[in-house]
């Protein structure tokens, strides 16, 4: 167990002052890295100005307007109404409950080995039995088909409020599909009244190469949620639609979502400074060149398979028998990793945007190492 004693860039420190790579950036939350100096100056910045003051909506707070106002910016013009909340899960619920406000229906669709967090509505569109089957009953309605599957697309219909989908599938360990089914899921959407809900809270905010995930498909979905790496090391989330799906919670109850420390104001500075960094550093302009150097390092008999979306990556073993062993000496020798959930056999690397070609062909040349010391040629 690490006791971890303070971070920099891609880097994170024990009590000892050893050195660790952070490959996996808190589960893809640090996506500038640890303590951007432009985020931390931010914080700084608005703790000298005030904390929390009101529940979010009641009085008008700059952090949260000029942070949704710029999300808006990096999205279609139809996406434009942002509600900020606390997490991952609770933009998930916050999401769900809008889609059942607005379409009237109460049947929702998520995909087989999906994760949208561990609240009780984020929970219950998991698609793995094993995390839910101690939390039942769960809620009702909700039904599961295979990601990247066409054919169970069909399973959408007039009683279905929305489809709830990761854009990439994360916990499934990086798994994406290609465009023809996202324009059979846009279509079979819109053809039912269904709304289409994009869960990036991973994908999102540069990790793949794109700001949005769903930008390299040429569809648009009509709820998009996020959290983990907009925060830079805040906690913080949102759900996102157009105004005319998102006034359905201004009546009937007149609070149709309510979060206290939704869009707190340090958090919201934290987040607009961290988007501002990924487009004025322009980080995202070589992920694709640090993408393939892992893929070009990263051989070894033992690895089966690479598979990624920009620095969203799963470095595919034979067993969890043969993974976890690595892991373990990976980190020994100053690189952490880890697996995923519902792919305990894939190393997940999901390093800060940030790492340079020369730091990621430091951290292949150990986790290369590693393999060798416990499992030598």
């Amino acid at each position: 167990m690490l006791e971890i004693t303070s971070a920099e860039g891609i880097y994170m420190f024990d009590a000892e002052g050893k050195e660790y790579i952070d490959l996996i950036s808190g589960i893809g939350v640090s996506n500038v890295g640890h303590r951007h100096p432009k985020v931390v100056d931010a914080i700084k910045e608005q703790v000298d100005n005030h904390l929390h003051v009101m529940v979010y909506g009641e009085f008008v707070q700059s952090p949260q307007v000029k942070l949704a106002h710029a999300i808006s910016t990096t999205l279609p013009e139809k996406i434009d109404a942002v509600y900020l909340v606390n997490s991952g899960s609770e933009a998930i619920e916050g999401a769900m409950k809008l889609a059942k406000r607005y379409t009237g229906r109460s049947k929702i669709v998520a995909c087989h080995d999906a994760y949208h967090g561990s609240s009780h509505g984020a929970l219950s569109l998991t698609g793995s039995e094993s995390f839910k089957q101690n939390y039942r009953p769960l809620l009702p309605g909700i039904s599961h088909i295979q990601f990247g599957s066409i054919d169970q697309l069909n399973q959408i219909n007039e009683e279905t409020a929305a489809f709830v989908v990761e854009t990439v599938q994360g916990e499934a360990g990086v798994r994406y599909a290609d465009t023809n089914y996202w324009k059979a899921v846009e279509k079979r959407c819109e053809e039912t009244g269904t709304l289409l809900i994009l869960d990036e809270i991973q994908c999102g905010f540069g990790r793949t190469g794109k700001f949005w995930a769903f930008e390299y498909y040429d569809i648009q979905p009509d709820i998009l949620v996020s959290a983990k790496g907009m925060g830079g090391g805040m906690p913080i989330g949102c759900f996102i639609s157009k105004m005319e799906i998102m006034q359905v919670f201004t009546k009937n109850p007149v609070l149709g979502h309510i979060s206290t420390f939704g869009g707190h104001p340090v958090s919201s500075a934290a987040s607009l400074a961290t988007l501002q960094v990924i487009e004025n550093e322009q980080l995202l302009r070589d992920i694709d060149r640090k993408e393939q150097l892992f893929h070009k390092l990263l051989k070894h008999p033992k690895i089966k398979a690479i598979r990624s979306k920009g620095l969203m990556m799963a470095i595919e073993f034979e067993s969890y028998d043969v993974l976890k062993p690595l892991i373990d000496r990976a980190i020994e020798l100053g690189v952490v990793t880890d697996w995923f959930l519902f792919n305990d056999q894939s190393m997940r690397i999901a390093p800060p945007l940030i790492i340079t070609m020369d730091e990621i062909k430091k951290a292949c040349k150990i986790i290369l190492q590693a393999i060798d010391d416990v499992f030598p040629r």
